[in-house]
C-alpha cells in the first residue's frame, strides 16, 4: 500500500489564506480610492451647494428686513445660519451691496448681489457662523438707511465679529 502523505491538508488552508488576502487587498484599495478622491470631491461639491443656499437665504433675510418706502426705521431681525459648511466655520460679509461667503475651503464660497431700494445708503458688517446673526436697519445720518450685519449675543452691540 502506498504511503499517504499529510501534505494534502495544507492545500485548503493555503487556499483560504489567499482568498482572505485578496479580500483584504480589495477592501483596502476600495477604501483608499473612495477616501482619497471620490468622498472629498463629493463633500466639497455638497459644501459649495450649501454655501450657495446660505448666501441666497441670507440675502433674502436682509432684503426682507429693509422696508421699501420708509425713511425712518429701526429694525433688528435674527438670521438663521448653519453652524458649519463642509464641517468648517465660515463668515458672511457685506461688500458693495453684495453678500460674500468666506470659507476656509477654496472651492466653497461665493457672492450674491442684494436687491435693495434706493433709500439704502450703506451696507456693512459681517456674520460669523459661530455666533447668532442679526440684520440691523436704521436711519442713517445722511437721510438714507444703513443696513448692518451683526454677530453676537443680540444685546445691541455695534459691529460684528468674524
Amino acid at each position: 500500500m502506498p504511503e499517504i502523505s499529510d501534505a494534502r491538508a495544507a492545500s485548503p488552508v493555503v487556499g483560504k489564506a489567499l482568498e482572505a488576502g485578496i479580500v483584504v487587498l480589495y477592501v483596502g484599495l476600495l477604501s483608499a480610492t473612495l477616501y482619497g478622491g471620490v468622498v472629498p470631491e463629493y463633500r466639497t461639491a455638497a459644501g459649495a451647494e450649501v454655501g450657495e443656499r446660505v448666501l441666497a437665504q441670507s440675502a433674502e433675510r436682509v432684503q426682507q428686513a429693509v422696508p421699501t418706502d420708509a425713511r425712518a426705521v429701526r429694525v433688528r431681525a435674527a438670521v438663521s445660519l448653519p453652524r458649519t459648511v463642509r464641517g468648517r466655520a465660515y463668515a458672511v460679509r457685506a461688500e458693495n451691496r453684495t453678500l460674500v461667503l468666506d470659507h476656509p475651503a477654496d472651492r466653497v464660497g461665493g457672492r450674491v448681489a442684494l436687491a435693495l431700494p434706493e433709500t439704502v445708503a450703506s451696507v456693512s458688517g459681517n456674520w460669523s457662523s459661530r455666533d447668532p446673526a442679526f440684520v440691523v436697519v436704521r436711519s442713517g445720518d445722511a437721510g438714507g438707511l444703513a443696513v448692518r450685519l451683526e454677530s453676537g449675543d443680540g444685546r445691541g452691540r455695534e459691529g460684528g465679529r468674524a
